[in-house]
C-alpha cells in the first residue's frame, strides 16, 4: 500500500505526518476491520492518542475491544488525555460503557470493575451501586441485581446515596410488576400468584425505608442516642422488637462517645419494661444502669431518681428510700465531684440532685430525725443551695424547733456569700422577728448589722426597711430615724429619692412635720438635679400648708436654679401658680427676673460651649491653612531655583 511504503524510508520523526493522511484514508472507507489495524498500529508508535482509537471503536459498535482498550489506559500511570481528562472522568466514562453494554462487552470482569470503584471512590458510591445493578438488569439477570440493591442499601452510609439507591430499587420493581402485568394475557393461577408476590414485595419495601434509613445514620455514628430512640419508636406496637433494639443500643453506644445522653436508653428501656407489667425486669435494666461508668455524674443521679421514682408509683416507699440510701452512701474512696479521672459511681455521693430527692421523701416518709440528718450531711458535704437551706429551715420551724432553724439559717449565711445569701438573710430576719417580736431586740439587732455590713447597695433597700420597721414596732423611734439616715445613704443612686420620701413620712407620723424641714435639706443637698427639683418642690408645698410663704418662695428659689425653663417647663409652672395663688406683683416679678437670669446662664453655659468648639474648630481650619500656605511658598521656591538653573544653563 502506498502509506506502508512511504512509511518505510521516512525517519519515525516524520511519521506523523504521514499518520494523520492514513488515519483520514482508513475512516475515509467503510473498512472497519482495516481501520482497527491502522489504529493498532498508530497507537504503539502515539499512545498518547488512545482516547481518538477508544472513540473510533465506540463509534462502529467494537465496545468490547474499547473496554478493554480503555482499561489499557487507565492501567497505564504515565498516560496523560489529550481531551484534559482526569483519570476519575476516564474510570467513569469505562463504568458507563460497561454497565450499558452488557451484551457487547464480555472481555472484562463488570462487576469486579465497578466494586473495585466503590471501594476506590467513596464519595460516587450511590452512583456506582446503580449502575452496578443496571448492568445486571441490562443482562437480564433480575435476581442477581435485586441482591445488589439490597446489598448497597445495607452498606451504603450517606442519606444521599441511599435515596438514589432506593429510588432505583423502587423504580425497578415498579417497572418489574408493570412488564408483568403487561405481559399476562389470560389469568392463570401461577401468574397470579407471581404478581401478588411481585406486589408484596415492593409493599413491604416502602415499608422498610425508615428502618433502613435509620440503619445509614447510625452506620455514620452508631453512638448517636437521638437516632436509636427513633429507631426503637418505629418497632411501636412490637414488644420483642422493641427489646431486641433497647438491647443492641445499650450494647452498641459507648457512653464516652455517646452524641446525646446514654442514660436515657437505660431509662427508657426500663419503662418500657414498667409500661408492660414487668417490674422485676425493670428494676434489673436499672441495676445493670448504675454500673455504668457515665461521663457525668448527673447521668448517673439520673437513673438513680427514676430508679427512685418507679417505685414510688407502685408505693414501694420503703424500697425507694432503700435505693437513695444505697446512692448516696459514702464511698470507699473519696473524690472531688468534678474529677474525670474518678468513675462517676465514686462521686455520686456529692450530687445534689440524688440528696435533694432524698430529702424530700425523709421528710414525706421518714422521722423528724433522718430528715434533719439528711439536711445536716447536705451542708457538711457543702452542696446545698440557699434553697435547700431555706427548706431546712422550714421544716424544723414546722416541727416547732425554732431555735435549731435560726442555727440552720446561721449555717447558711456562713456557707454563701453575696448575692447568694440574700434570700436566707430576708428569711432568717423575718422569721426571728415573727418568732421573737421585741423580746430580743440586742440580738435582732446584732443579727442586722452583721447583715448590713456586707450587704451590697442593690440589696440594702429590703433590709434596712425590715430593721427600721423592727425599731418602730418594737424598738426606739429614734433608733428607726437612724436606721432610715444610714439607708438613704447605702442604697443606689435611683433608689436614693424613694428612701427620702419614706424617711420623711416616717418621721412626719413620728415627730411631725416639722421635723422633716432637716431632711428635706438633706435630700436637697445629696440628691442629683432631678430628684433635688422634685424635693424642692415637696418641701415647698409643705411650707404652703404651714403658712411659712416666705420659706416656700425661697425653697422654690433654690430649686430654680438648677431647673432650665426650656427643659423643665413644669417647675416654672408650679411656682407661677404659688405665686398666683399667695405672691404679690412684686413677688410675680422678681419669679420672673428669676427665671430669665436662669435661662440666660443656661443659654451662656451653651453659647460658651459653642464658641468653645467654633475656636477649636477654626483653630484647625487655620493650622491647616497655614500648612498649605507653607507647602505653596516651597513650591514657588523650587520653581524659581528651577529657572534659574535654566537659565545659567543656557
Amino acid at each position: 500500500h502506498p502509506f506502508d511504503r512511504a512509511l518505510r524510508p521516512l525517519p519515525l520523526t516524520q511519521h506523523k505526518r504521514v499518520w494523520a493522511l492514513y488515519l483520514k484514508f482508513a475512516r475515509q472507507y467503510n473498512l472497519p476491520e482495516t481501520a482497527i489495524r491502522v489504529y493498532r498500529r498508530y497507537v504503539k508508535l502515539c499512545p498518547e492518542d488512545s482516547e481518538e482509537f477508544v472513540e473510533y471503536l465506540s463509534s462502529i459498535g467494537r465496545l468490547d475491544e474499547a473496554a478493554v482498550k480503555m482499561m489499557e489506559i487507565l492501567n497505564n500511570e504515565e498516560f496523560v488525555s489529550k481531551q484534559g481528562k482526569s483519570k476519575h472522568q476516564l474510570w467513569q466514562d469505562l463504568c458507563h460503557l460497561v454497565s450499558k453494554n452488557p451484551d457487547k462487552v464480555t472481555s472484562v470482569n463488570v462487576d469486579a470493575i465497578l466494586r473495585g470503584g466503590l471501594r476506590r471512590f467513596t464519595d460516587m458510591a450511590g452512583q456506582l451501586w446503580c449502575l452496578l445493578s443496571d448492568y445486571y438488569i441490562r443482562a437480564g439477570h433480575f435476581e442477581k441485581a435485586r441482591d445488589v440493591y439490597e446489598e448497597a442499601i445495607q452498606t451504603l452510609t450517606t442519606v444521599r446515596d441511599f435515596g438514589q439507591v432506593f429510588d432505583a430499587y423502587a423504580q425497578f420493581e415498579e417497572s418489574m410488576i408493570n412488564s408483568k402485568m403487561e405481559s399476562i394475557s389470560e389469568s392463570s393461577k401461577d401468574e397470579d400468584l407471581d404478581l401478588e408476590l411481585r406486589l408484596a414485595r415492593f409493599e413491604v419495601l416502602m415499608d422498610r425505608r425508615p428502618l433502613l434509613l435509620s440503619s445509614v445514620l447510625l452506620r455514620q455514628n452508631p453512638h448517636n442516642v437521638h437516632e436509636w430512640q427513633k429507631r426503637v419508636a418505629l418497632f411501636e406496637g412490637k414488644p420483642r422488637e422493641v427489646i431486641n433494639m433497647y438491647t443492641e443500643a445499650i450494647q452498641t453506644v459507648d457512653v464516652q462517645q455517646a452524641v446525646g445522653k446514654p442514660h436515657a436508653l437505660w431509662v427508657a428501656f426500663a419503662k418500657f419494661y414498667e409500661e408492660n407489667g414487668q417490674i422485676a425486669e425493670a428494676c434489673v435494666v436499672f441495676e445493670k444502669a448504675t454500673k455504668v461508668k457515665f461521663r457525668n455524674v448527673e447521668d448517673l443521679a439520673t437513673v438513680w431518681c427514676e430508679y427512685a421514682e418507679m417505685e414510688l408509683r407502685h408505693d414501694n416507699f420503703s424500697r425507694a428510700l432503700q435505693l437513695l440510701q444505697r446512692a448516696t452512701a459514702m464511698p470507699a474512696h473519696r473524690a472531688e465531684y468534678y474529677d474525670k479521672s474518678v468513675p462517676v459511681q465514686n462521686r455520686l455521693y456529692k450530687s445534689l440532685r440524688v440528696w435533694s430527692m432524698y430529702a424530700d421523701l425523709e421528710e414525706s416518709l421518714g422521722s423528724f430525725e433522718s430528715t434533719k440528718a439528711v439536711y445536716n450531711r447536705i451542708i457538711d458535704l457543702r452542696i446545698a443551695t440557699p434553697q435547700i437551706v431555706i427548706n431546712f429551715g422550714l421544716f424544723l420551724e414546722e416541727n416547732d424547733y425554732y431555735e435549731e432553724a435560726f442555727k440552720a439559717y446561721e449555717r447558711g449565711v456562713a456557707l454563701f456569700k453575696w448575692p447568694h445569701v440574700y434570700d436566707i438573710w430576708n428569711t432568717y430576719l423575718a422569721k426571728f422577728i415573727r418568732r421573737y417580736g421585741g423580746r430580743k431586740l440586742e440580738r435582732a439587732r446584732d443579727l442586722f448589722e452583721q447583715c448590713l455590713e456586707s450587704c451590697p447597695a442593690k440589696f440594702a433597700k429590703a433590709i434596712y426597711l425590715l430593721y427600721a420597721k423592727l425599731e418602730e414596732d418594737h424598738g426606739l423611734a429614734r433608733h428607726a430615724m437612724a436606721i432610715y439616715e444610714r439607708a438613704t445613704k447605702a442604697v443606689p443612686l435611683e433608689e436614693q429619692f424613694e428612701m427620702f420620701t419614706l424617711y420623711v413620712k416616717k418621721a412626719a407620723d413620728l415627730f411631725g412635720v416639722t421635723h422633716t424641714r432637716e431632711i428635706y435639706e438633706k435630700a436637697i443637698e445629696i440628691l442629683p438635679d432631678k430628684g433635688s427639683r422634685d424635693m424642692c418642690v415637696h418641701y415647698a408645698q409643705l411650707e404652703t400648708k404651714l403658712g411659712e410663704i416666705d420659706r416656700a418662695r425661697a425653697v422654690y428659689g433654690h430649686g430654680s436654679q438648677m431647673s432650665d425653663p426650656r427643659t423643665n417647663p413644669s417647675y416654672w409652672k408650679t411656682w407661677q401658680q404659688f405665686e398666683v395663688r399667695h405672691g404679690n406683683e412684686d413677688t410675680f416679678r422678681e419669679m420672673l427676673r428669676i427665671k430669665r437670669s436662669v435661662q440666660a446662664q443656661y443659654n451662656t453655659q451653651v453659647n460658651f460651649m459653642s464658641a468653645q468648639m467654633l475656636t477649636t474648630s477654626s483653630k484647625n481650619f487655620e493650622s491647616t491653612r497655614e500648612s498649605v500656605d507653607e507647602m505653596q511658598l516651597l513650591e514657588e521656591q523650587a520653581d524659581k531655583i528651577a529657572q534659574e538653573a535654566k537659565q545659567d544653563r543656557e
